[in-house]
């Protein structure tokens, strides 16, 4: 692959913001100094733009295999690097689903021969393998999938026994979906009296309330500390719930954390008015006061990473009466250049949204030379101009269902560059066709 050289770029890294180069050779950083030359190096002039770590998603669905009409690895991954996400996490809940190692190998092929970003899959655990749950290298993907609410592609895992079994056999990451199933189902019910099929959108996060996902997480969260399992909280929806994290130990010592999703911080339920069920997610997007209380617990540290639950579907099945809309949307092309927003506004610093974004996740996942912009690690880098503003339309729009909830959004900052493994994956709106993905390799001791 050769080199390239980063000229003039301004690094957010670690928490500090400073003007350095960054040389490139093969796939891996080799220096980061002011003033660098190399004759040998395709320079690239990143002046005016700030030079992010490469974006690592803890959660995404891409759809492959299966589900494909909706996305493939292939699509979703390139839409992704056109979002300055060089690294995604992708979830069990497939067809079929990835709960034998042996399809988890075969997602693994998959994504070798199509992926354009760096990919790693989760485990899905059920009520009855928790045997080949035991047979499982830690160190073969990035952890485990619990769905604790049923959620598209029904991996609901309900029975008592099995979960405590699995969070005392495993030394992984157990990532859970929180949701209350009883109550949803009792909800639900009472909607479907009044209602029919065609309950009004509005009462999604009525239906799949604070009480349900409270319940779950802090039954979770109960259990992880009996155990002394690993968890990791999924799309932390309600402010209730951001008090059962703790911010007084560094995350490297954390055995319970948590992810808030970029939905939760930018819409309310006043949006189900205008959006319907584009933005039908699973746990529902909340009141404004969540909102709020979301924003405070990732400021503070109780929540320790941002993420997408990049979850296409086609628009004429989004469009359908309540029952049989699927929840979920979109998201990895938009997740980033929607986080700066809320730097521009002064929300949330850069330095705190790249912790969040990039550092974090590379360290609660244990992901061996990824994450950071440091010397030695692989070359996974963004450039983003912080003054240039586009809007969200159909025709940029990258996924393959070819729709966002954020259509019609302008947006005042822009992914220029995006570099994968050394390899310029995307640059000023066009795609190269050459792959240069990799697997995620951890260090589990």
């Amino acid at each position: 692959m050769g080199k390239i050289l980063l000229k003039n770029g301004v690094i957010v890294n670690e928490g500090v913001i400073q003007e350095n180069d960054i040389l490139i050779e093969n796939d891996l950083i080799v220096k980061i100094a002011k003033d660098i030359t190399d004759a040998e190096a395709k320079v690239i002039d990143v002046k005016g733009m700030h030079i992010l770590p490469g974006i690592i998603d803890d959660q995404v669905h891409f759809r492959e295999p299966g589900l494909t009409h909706k996305g493939t690895i292939a699509t979703e991954s390139r839409a992704a690097l056109a979002g300055g996400i060089t690294t995604f996490m992708e979830q069990p809940n497939t067809t079929p689903q990835t709960t034998t190692i042996e399809k988890l190998e075969e997602k693994f092929a998959m994504a070798a021969n199509s992926a354009f970003a760096n990919y790693s899959f989760l485990f899905g655990g059920t009520n009855d393998n928790l045997e080949e749950l035991k047979r499982l290298d830690k160190n073969a993907c990035s952890g485990i999938k619990l769905f604790l609410g049923s959620s598209t592609g029904n991996m609901l895992v309900d029975d008592e026994k099995v979960i405590e079994s699995i969070f005392r056999n495993t030394e992984m990451v157990i990532s859970a979906h929180c949701e209350d199933e009883t109550t949803i189902r009792a909800n639900l019910d009472k909607y479907k009296e009044k209602y029919g099929d065609d309950i009004p959108i509005k009462y999604h996060p009525i239906i799949r309330s604070e009480e349900a996902c409270y319940l779950s997480s802090s039954r979770a969260i109960a259990l992880a500390e009996k155990t002394g399992a690993r968890l990791h909280v999924f799309h932390v929806s309600t402010g209730k719930e951001t008090n059962l994290f703790r911010n007084d130990i560094p995350l490297e010592q954390k055995k319970i954390t948590a992810e808030v999703c970029i939905h939760h911080l930018w819409f309310s339920d006043t949006d189900y008015a205008e959006k319907g069920t584009l933005i039908k997610w699973n746990p529902a997007v909340k009141t404004s006061k969540d909102r709020e209380l979301l924003w405070d617990a990732l400021l503070d540290d109780r929540i320790d990473v941002i993420a997408t639950d990049h979850a296409p579907h086609l628009l004429e099945e989004k469009d359908n009466v309540y029952t049989k809309s699927p929840s979920g949307g979109p998201l990895v092309q938009h997740a980033l250049p929607a986080m700066l927003e809320k730097v521009k506004d002064g929300k949330i610093k850069l330095e705190k949204m790249v912790q969040k974004m990039c550092h974090n996740p590379a360290i609660l996942f244990q992901i061996e030379k990824r994450g950071f912009i440091r010397e030695g690690y692989y070359a996974d880098l963004v450039a983003v101009d912080l003054n240039s503003s586009w809007t969200v339309t159909k025709e940029n729009i990258a996924y393959k269902c070819k729709w966002s909830p954020f259509e019609d959004v302008t947006f005042s900052s822009k992914v220029v560059h995006t570099i994968i493994n050394g390899h310029l994956g995307y640059t000023n709106g066009e795609f190269s066709e050459t792959r240069n993905a990799k697997r995620l390799t951890f260090n589990r001791l």
